[in-house]
């Protein structure tokens, strides 16, 4: 089976993070993304407390059967990549890893990065601003047709103020209001 991991904070999980793993699955011949929120990330500080990061992405999840929802970041331990990588292929998974150029320039920062390098199969989503540079022995992928500038960080400011971003899934939005979401700046 080809399966990509997709982590990040999701906080809130958004239509370009979709279209991202869309294109992913399309391009390479995925059988499945696994939507990873972290649960507590060593390089930024995930805010919205996971169980409702968690929801969002297995609301955001049933746009596509090939989009699986998965906890296996889920806890107070350091969501390390390569702890998730080995889990994964564990399982006989060819493992391919959906990442921003962004976060791909300081993957030499990571935990065991080398380590991370050797085990997947990269597809780097090229974000504007940020080349992709690509270590010594990595397989990197480039995804170049997916551009959004869409951030969540925007997305949350956007909340804050009383607003609906159109780049929220419905359902998701729904889900953001119902539990009072992002309503103040302090929340983020």
């Amino acid at each position: 089976m080809r399966t990509a991991i997709f982590g990040g904070t999701f906080n809130p999980i958004h239509a370009a993070h979709l279209v991202m793993a869309r294109e992913a699955a399309d391009q390479w011949s995925l059988n499945r993304v696994l939507f990873i929120p972290a649960g507590n990330p060593p390089h930024k500080h995930a805010g919205t407390p996971f169980e409702h990061r968690y929801r969002m992405v297995e609301l955001a999840c049933a746009a596509d059967p090939r989009f699986v929802a998965s906890r296996l970041e889920e806890g107070a331990e350091k969501s390390y990549s390569i702890h998730t990588i080995e889990r994964v292929r564990a399982g006989g998974d060819d493992v391919f890893f959906i990442i921003g150029s962004d976060a791909f320039a300081e993957i030499n920062t990571w935990f065991r990065w080398q380590d991370v390098v050797r085990a997947v199969d990269f597809i780097v989503v090229a974000r504007p601003g940020h080349p992709i540079v690509s270590p010594a022995g990595a397989r990197a992928h480039r995804l170049d047709t997916v551009a959004s500038p869409v951030s969540s960080s925007e997305i949350r400011h956007a909340l804050a103020r009383g607003e609906t971003p159109d780049e929220l899934p419905p359902a998701v939005a729904e889900y953001i209001h119902a539990h009072g979401l992002y309503r103040s700046e302090s929340s983020q």
